[in-house]
């Protein structure tokens, strides 16, 4: 059954979702929201409490690059594993977690160094913004209808492309005019972190889908995986948007 149509997050794209047997519980049975709303939050302890590790050896003078970059190579990793084998998502979601952790720790405490106070920042602005976003979706302020999808879809779709032409010519020593701290800069993260909002609706609304659908039990941890991803996106979006901020003062 193809419920899955029109994502700006990998984890729930129809490429990533077509091996997915909706409507065939299995053995271990059918997913629930109940489950879903469970592992997500064991997921985000493990990556909080991976990220408060590298927090706590980065603030006691210990060079946190290692863990960093083991961090960054694990997360690819583990995101890969996720996507292409479902079934194993038990055992692959909480290594992904451990790693994204040791990722953001590591950066969320070099740029508290050199902005006291914007880690907790970035961290209060997310969970207000997950919570607002939740509430606009339960009560039906925000639909993820079809015209919204597509709309995330082209949205998404530019600023990953923009992403990854800054990359390309970073490499040869070009600066496009989302780095710095200039208005425009500012302004293009404001959207970015609207956008990145935004994704949460469409994920409440596939989480949704999969349970009333019938989804099998791996799905749970599958879901939970897809909201911390674009949870995690929007963390490093709103860490970005506040550092080009303090930075002007």
């Amino acid at each position: 059954m193809n419920i899955i149509r029109n994502t700006s997050n990998p984890a729930f794209s129809e490429s990533s979702l077509k091996d997915v047997n909706f409507g065939y519980s299995g053995v271990d049975g059918i997913m629930t929201l109940n489950g879903t709303v469970n592992k997500t939050f064991i997921s985000l302890l493990i990556l909080l409490a991976s990220a408060t590790f590298v927090w706590n050896k980065s603030f006691e003078g210990e060079d946190v690059y290692m863990y960093m970059m083991g961090g960054f190579f694990v997360t690819i990793a583990s995101f890969l594993f996720i996507i292409f084998n479902k079934r194993l998502v038990h055992i692959f979601v909480p290594i992904y977690a451990v790693a994204e952790g040791l990722l953001l720790g590591g950066i969320s405490s070099l740029m508290e160094m050199r902005y006291p106070g914007i880690a907790f920042q970035a961290v209060g602005l997310t969970i207000g913004t997950f919570l607002f976003m939740l509430f606009a979706y339960k009560t039906g302020t925000i639909r993820a209808t079809e015209k919204f999808k597509s709309i995330m879809t082209v949205a998404i779709g530019g600023v990953c492309l923009v992403y990854f032409v800054g990359m390309i010519l970073s490499m040869f020593g070009v600066n496009m005019f989302f780095h710095g701290n200039s208005m425009i800069s500012i302004v293009f993260s404001l959207v970015v972190v609207v956008i990145a909002a935004l994704s949460l609706i469409l994920d409440f609304s596939r989480v949704e889908e999969s349970v009333s659908n019938g989804a099998p039990k791996y799905m749970e941890w599958y879901c939970a995986f897809g909201l911390m991803v674009t949870l995690v996106w929007l963390y490093m979006e709103i860490l970005r948007l506040l550092s080009k901020l303090q930075s002007r003062e």
